[in-house]
Order: structure tokens, then C-alpha cells, then sequence
């Protein structure tokens, strides 16, 4: 599990379809002090309405991304655990 800032929206035309119908987020992971980025920024799947600018908890936990979007065979990996306030 991270903390990542989300940098904005991401739009597909063409995606797998156990994609279709769910939000994704650009998130830049950042390192435990909060503010430093850390790597690259991640497509990340959002069961939870964040928005541009929000500070979220991510994680790359497939099996439960697996079980939050109901499809076994899906590419997607990551996905919003929370919203930081």
C-alpha cells in the first residue's frame, strides 16, 4: 500500500473489456514523508470518486483489484484503497 497525488483523469477509447464503466485516475506514488514523488505515475483503477489534486492510498494488490472489478483475467493492477483527508 502507498500514498499517491492524483495528477488528473485518464480517458480509453479502446480498453479490455472488464475496464469498461470504471473511473481511472493518473496517481504519482509518493515516498512515506508524503510530498516527494516516488517513480513513475501509475493508471489506476477508482471504486471511490477521487479527484485531481487529492492525496489517495493505492495499492498493487491485483487479487483484490481482480475481486473489486469481478473479472479474473483483467490487465488492470492497481487500484484506490481510500482518500487521504
Amino acid at each position: 500500500m502507498l500514498t499517491g497525488h492524483v495528477l488528473g483523469r485518464a480517458t480509453s477509447t479502446v480498453k479490455h473489456p472488464s475496464m469498461h464503466g470504471w473511473k481511472l485516475l493518473v496517481v504519482q506514488p509518493l515516498l512515506s514523508g508524503g510530498n516527494t514523488p516516488d517513480g513513475d505515475p501509475v493508471l489506476v483503477v477508482d471504486s471511490l470518486g477521487a479527484g485531481k489534486g487529492e492525496t489517495v492510498m493505492i495499492t498493487s494488490d491485483g487479487l483484490a483489484t481482480r475481486e473489486l472489478i469481478g473479472h479474473d483475467n483483467t490487465p488492470v493492477r492497481w487500484s484506490v484503497m481510500g482518500i487521504i483527508d
